[in-house]
């Protein structure tokens, strides 16, 4: 294979907040380039990205969905385009992050009714997190109220972006009638049923855009050495140099071109793809990944030619079986190849290689670096597993989950359930990272954790629709945390037991230091082999047993437990001997400190008619909430607050009873903080 080639892939993410018209825009790019042919609508449940029966039920994204197609802007190569659909609700936000974690680039959806809402606050610094490169398309351009100029005021004021608007949109308010490119120079109509008609600039165009134009140049110039050699010089700056400037600066997180258009309405849909074309990376662009191995970390490029190096971020179970989605970085993964699975520990065959269209599948026999392919048939593969090649292993870094902060007591309404619940609890917790199952160690009751009240409640409709599981939930369990009041020193554990035959003894000292990062940490800080070596990974087993149940019966977090001295018997010390005194020592020195009880803190985004400002604000504050800041929206404002999640149980029903149901809220996890007291 060509490397060259990948020059003309593109690999991106669709996000945004809910209800901006993201799957509906996504709808709209597949029409446009072909890969479908009839158009589905989001209210109809028909849409091709939303093909679970419990997304197209709610209307909602659940899922990220991907799906390959193809677009040629004018006098140019066909360029491949592989694209996810993610969500918009916070509860789902693992599924944008891993999408984040293996795209090149990403389009961000604004409403230009809304503007930059809470979740596009959230989804913006997930990609900037990851050094996603970015552009921006604000839509619903043809309602009322829309404005594309304060889209580009809140990109700036509150995602500290630097937007170009590389476009200037025509039309009066809520007619959205056409698309000036600045680069281009090209003028854009849009006639009934959403047809384009372009056309070059005139010189009429001229004279009403050339500021425009002149504006974007001096713009881009800051951030671009050949385009500001030219500006300065006051040489003629054509299309070609400008876009290719904006591209490198764009690559290089400069700034965010930024189009408008009406999905909806098919309005701004080829404006889009040529802009995802021109400004988005192709996988050479990215800088090469950073794997661990054996003889330390290596720099992998986007060679096909390369060590074999794949990502597993996302599990799926389709009607035709379990589908592993892998991103590969290096290398050519073919079918029947054996891999190395690094979270595994074992070497697996490729049986099937597939690409995927959202809820179809196409094999293929190979797949090369910078693809996004599937691997059919693999039952417990891992999510955020490296898949490399067995005689030289890697390992990539892999996706980060938020813990889960809110708890369901889940039980089978038959004893002939059982079997189909835990088969489904199981291939939910493989799908989803930041879903997990446990139990209750007082009453036997499993318990499913999850981001909030909405995932939690479609992981158990999918198990009455899926598994055909008749279930019943009882009331919510906050995920309580722990964490040391002070430090303490020298605190011994000890077990000591000789009399007749073989014994068991071990004597740790420990030191506790508080921390304030959450972490959990365990340093050997003994000299002088008082413990050996062979001993310190059972001290380590024994310490953060003891770490998962402090005083108050949570885990404890934020602390550093130091193994400074200890002592062995020649015969009678034993590893179990070590786990039980660690253990002891950890209990003891708690006990002696004392601990803070944490709970979860939200953010909470409240989008309310300004009438209802005060009501709003005034149930937080029953709530225990702190409310941050309140942003003005001419007839609307959005509250933003910080609340414990214990207080907010039935907040949303709360609120629509307060407002009459016009207003809407957005619940993301901040952090932990020091428990209020009820």
């Amino acid at each position: 294979m060509d490397t060259r080639s990948l020059l003309r892939w593109r690999n991106l993410g669709v996000i945004a907040h809910v209800d901006a018209g993201k799957t509906t825009l996504t709808e709209r790019l597949l029409w446009k380039t072909g890969a479908i042919h009839r158009m589905g609508e989001v209210h109809d449940g028909a849409t091709t990205t939303d093909f679970q029966a419990i997304e197209r039920a709610r209307g909602i994204t659940i899922g990220a969905a991907a799906v390959q197609t193809h677009w040629t802007p004018n006098g140019e190569p066909d360029h491949r385009l592989t694209l996810i659909d993610t969500p918009g609700h916070i509860d789902f936000a693992i599924e944008v992050e891993r999408s984040l974690r293996v795209l090149d680039g990403a389009v961000v959806v604004f409403s230009a009714v809304d503007g930059v809402q809470p979740q596009s606050e959230t989804v913006w610094r997930q990609a900037r997190r990851h050094g996603v490169p970015l552009i921006a398309f604000a839509n619903k351009m043809d309602r009322i109220g829309a404005t594309f100029d304060t889209v580009l005021e809140q990109m700036r004021d509150k995602l500290g972006a630097n937007p170009w608007a590389i476009g200037v949109p025509i039309g009066s308010e809520s007619s959205f009638d056409g698309w000036v490119d600045l680069i281009g120079r090209t003028v854009e109509h849009w006639e009934d049923g959403g047809a384009a008609v372009r056309r070059p600039w005139n010189a009429d165009d001229d004279a009403a855009y050339a500021a425009q134009r002149q504006q974007l140049i001096a713009a881009v110039a800051e951030h671009d050495d050949a385009l500001a050699s030219a500006y300065i010089e006051e040489r003629e700056i054509d299309d070609a140099l400008l876009r290719s400037a904006v591209r490198r600066a764009t690559l290089a997180g400069k700034g965010v071109p930024v189009l408008a258009g009406a999905a909806f309405k098919t309005k701004g849909i080829e404006p889009l793809l040529d802009a995802i074309v021109h400004y988005l990376p192709s996988p050479l662009d990215r800088p090469p990944v950073i794997a661990e191995s054996d003889r330390g970390d290596v720099e992998l490029a986007p060679d096909p030619s390369g060590p074999l190096a794949g990502l597993v971020f996302k599990i799926a179970h389709h009607d035709h079986g379990p589908l592993a989605f892998v991103r590969l970085y290096s290398g050519t993964l073919k079918a029947g190849d054996a891999v190395w699975c690094s979270l595994g520990q074992r070497t697996r065959r490729v049986s099937r290689l597939a690409v995927v269209q959202a809820n179809r599948t196409h094999d293929v026999e190979q797949a090369y670096a910078g693809e996004i392919v599937a691997i059919l048939g693999w039952k417990d593969a891992v999510s955020g597993e490296t898949l490399s090649d067995a005689a030289h292993p890697l390992v990539l870094e892999s996706i980060q989950a938020q813990p889960a902060v809110l708890s369901w007591r889940l039980t089978a309404h038959k004893a002939s359930d059982l079997i189909r619940l835990g088969q489904g609890l199981a291939s939910l917790v493989q799908e989803d990272p930041s879903f997990r199952v446990d139990t209750d160690s007082e009453t036997g009751e499993t318990l499913v954790w999850g981001m909030g009240e909405l995932h939690l409640d479609v992981m158990v409709e999918r198990l009455r629709t899926e598994w055909n599981v008749d279930v019943r939930t009882g009331s919510p369990r906050v995920a309580y945390q722990e964490t040391p009041r002070r430090e303490v020193h020298k605190v011994e554990g000890k077990v000591s037991k000789q009399t007749g035959g073989h014994g068991q003894f071990a004597r740790v000292v420990i030191d506790i230091t508080p921390r304030d990062d959450g972490v959990v940490e365990f340093v050997n800080r003994t000299t002088g082999g008082v413990v050996p070596g062979q001993f310190i990974a059972a001290t380590e087993k024994g310490v953060r047993s003891a770490l998962t149940d402090g005083p108050h019966g949570y885990p404890v977090v934020g602390i550093t437990v130091a193994l400074v001295d200890g002592e062995t018997h020649a015969v009678d010390s034993s590893d179990m001997a070590f786990q039980r005194a660690a253990s002891e020592a950890v209990t003891s020195a708690l006990e002696r400190v004392g601990t803070v009880v944490l709970e979860p803190v939200m953010d909470v985004a409240v989008d309310t008619p300004a009438a209802h400002v005060g009501d709003v604000v005034g149930d937080l504050q029953r709530r225990a909430g702190r409310v941050v800041r309140i942003d003005d929206k001419g007839g609307r404002a959005d509250v933003i607050a910080l609340a414990p999640l214990s207080r907010l149980q039935g907040y949303t029903t709360t609120l629509r009873s307060l407002t009459q149901g016009r207003a809407s809220a957005s619940v993301t996890f901040n952090g932990y903080e020091a428990a209020t007291p009820p």
